[in-house]
């Protein structure tokens, strides 16, 4: 990616897809102006903390499987 347009256009369906593969809330939350790098936060509400753990990986695993050219540098999972 070499713009933020470019960058956009390959966030927005990635965040669109998470939503409707596991409906989980998630945003660009940092990184907003710069065109290499995006900060992803997604959101899962339960009260069985196994089950967000084991999606929130899910999303993580998926990530990675179908937009293999997004590197991922770090991730957290936090539960609360």
């Amino acid at each position: 990616m070499t713009s933020l347009k470019q960058k956009r256009s390959r966030i927005k369906p990635l965040l669109a897809r998470l939503h409707k593969e596991f409906n989980v809330s998630s945003a660009e939350i940092e990184a907003l102006d710069a065109w290499n790098k995006s900060i992803i936060a997604c959101a899962l509400v339960s009260n069985d903390g196994a089950f967000c753990q084991r999606a929130l990986q899910e999303v993580l695993g998926f990530v990675e499987h179908n937009w293999p050219d997004l590197l991922i540098l770090e991730h957290h999972i936090e539960l609360v």
